[in-house]
Parts: C-alpha cells; sequence; structure tokens
C-alpha cells in the first residue's frame, strides 16, 4: 500500500510504502531518501516523546510513528517494511483509519510462525504527580483510559476496550487527534504542527469545536488509546496485560516501554490458542464507511 500527505510536526510532503517483511522481522522503518536505512520500531529507538513519538538510530530519524503502530498492533500485524522518503509519517487525517483501510484493502497475509506475545506477569506502576500508567496482568490486551482537559467539550473523559473482536476498527481507529487554538502560535514558533489543518485535526477554541462533528462523542480520549495502543507496539510485542492510564501522554507511555524492557520478571513470553485479534471480514467494510 502507499500514502502520500504531510508530516504534522513538520509539514513536510512524503511518500509512505508500506511492504510485507519475513516472520521475526517485526516492524522496520526505512528511509529510501538516505539510501534506505532501517530504523527498528523498538523502545531503544525511542529518541523524542514531546506531542509524538519518534524514533532515532544513527542520527536518523523517524518522526510521529504512534499512528501507524497503532494500526498495526489493532490487525494483529507484526511484520511490516514501512518505507518513506522524508523524517515524518504522513498524518493523512489525524487518526489511524487511512492506514486500515489501505491496508485491508492491499490484504493481510497468515505467516506459518506462530505468533508469540508478552505475558504481564506482575504489576507495573509509574505516576508522575497527577499522571498514571500502570500494566497488570489479564488474558487479552485491554486498555482503560482517562483523560482531564479543562474545556467545555472535554472535561473529565474514560474509555476502556479490549483489543479483540475487531474492537479496534469499530471503536478506536478512526479517532483523530486534536489541538487547542490558543496554543497554536507558541507551538510553531517551537517548530511543531507546521502541517496541521482543520483537516487533519480537530481545533478547539475555547468555546468549542471550529471544526465538527466529532466522529464519537468522546473522540478526545479515543484517540489517547490509539496513541497508547501505538506506543506500546515499541515493546516489539503485543501484549497480554490490561493497562491503565490517567492524563498520561506519551511520555509516560515510552517510560512504561521502557520499563517493562528492562526488567524481565514482569513478562513471560509465551504462545496461545489461535484468537481472533483481527477485525473479521465483516467489519472491514463498518470501518471504511465510519468517516
Amino acid at each position: 500500500m502507499e500514502a502520500r500527505g504531510v508530516g504534522l510536526h513538520s509539514g513536510a510532503p512524503v511518500h509512505l510504502k508500506i511492504l510485507p517483511a519475513p516472520a521475526g522481522a517485526g516492524i522496520v522503518f526505512r528511509r529510501v531518501d538516505l539510501d534506505g536505512f532501517e530504523v527498528e520500531a523498538v523502545g531503544r529507538n525511542v529518541a523524542r516523546v514531546s506531542y509524538a513519538t519518534s524514533l532515532m538510530k544513527k542520527g536518523v530519524l523517524i518522526s510521529t510513528t504512534e499512528h501507524i503502530l497503532s494500526a498495526f498492533i489493532g490487525l494483529g500485524i507484526d511484520n511490516a517494511i514501512v518505507e518513506l522518503d522524508n523524517l515524518e509519517l504522513p498524518i493523512l487525517d489525524g487518526s489511524a483509519k487511512p492506514f486500515v483501510d489501505a491496508i485491508l484493502r492491499a490484504g493481510i497475509r497468515k505467516q506459518r510462525r506462530a505468533r508469540t506475545y508478552w505475558r504481564i506477569r506482575r504489576e507495573l506502576e509509574l505516576r508522575e504527580g497527577d499522571k498514571f500508567i500502570g500494566v497488570y496482568p489479564s488474558d487479552t490486551y485491554a486498555v482503560a483510559y482517562t483523560i482531564n482537559f479543562p474545556h467545555p467539550l472535554i472535561g473529565k473523559e474514560t474509555f476502556q476496550v479490549e483489543l479483540n473482536n475487531g474492537n479496534y476498527l469499530r471503536d478506536i481507529a478512526s479517532a483523530r487527534t486534536f489541538g487547542f487554538l490558543h496554543e497554536a502560535d507558541a507551538m510553531r514558533k517551537q517548530g511543531l504542527i507546521r502541517g496541521a489543518s482543520p483537516e487533519n485535526c480537530l481545533v478547539l477554541s475555547r468555546e468549542g469545536l471550529t471544526n465538527p462533528p466529532l466522529r464519537y462523542s468522546d473522540e478526545f480520549v479515543r484517540h489517547k488509546v490509539l496513541d497508547l495502543i501505538g506506543d506500546l507496539a515499541l515493546l516489539g510485542k503485543q501484549i497480554l496485560g490490561r493497562v491503565v492510564a490517567d492524563r498520561a501522554g506519551h511520555a509516560m507511555h515510552t517510560a512504561l516501554v521502557s520499563r517493562l524492557l528492562r526488567d524481565r520478571t514482569l513478562w513471560e513470553e509465551t504462545t496461545v490458542e489461535e484468537e481472533e485479534y483481527n477485525a473479521p471480514p465483516a467489519l472491514a467494510a463498518a470501518v471504511q464507511s465510519h468517516a
């Protein structure tokens, strides 16, 4: 599959192509503008995590990776090569839906090797002020997220989801990134959101939404779940565990990844009987039409 667009923060045009990869390869980003230099989508390559999650290897940057990685987890894709000709992935419509739709159109091939999961064995909790993230043992991959913004359209929102039976496609994939109009000038001065527009971002004024309608009444917290799933993909494996987050953000998501990678006693590698973590075919059309 192929996609063209601009980077959310850089504003740079980018052409992206997703290619199949052999079993065990994982997700690999390939900079075709830099002699095909490859950066693996794993925790050791995390570089910056302020307003997006970026990877770096030997000075080569891959920016804003969370949406496509989230789509891969949501579709049950373990191995792929993502080619791009610039430093930042295209923001497209601000959600994972364009990636999901294009991958479904191209088709997903099941590989012979059994999928290996990280089964969480012991709880791990991280706190920073009023921010919190924790992961707990579970037989499935489940996420519960709470946000709290002093804005009339948001306030306190909580959403919970289990990533099976096509729930990702129906409940998460279409949720778009969002930003506040009164913060835009300051962010641009920091070199951020140069590619942001009402076509790829929910824009909030102090009173309301400048580019309605919402796709979900609680689209804001659902997008945070989307980001979290993408950031935790940097473990290199899908997890069997329950993640609970409260106002966490990219920095805490990736801090959790780092702690899990460092402490082998928190998890064990396992294979499970064939379970349906991908979307059943009937849901593919539902995602296509959910706008």
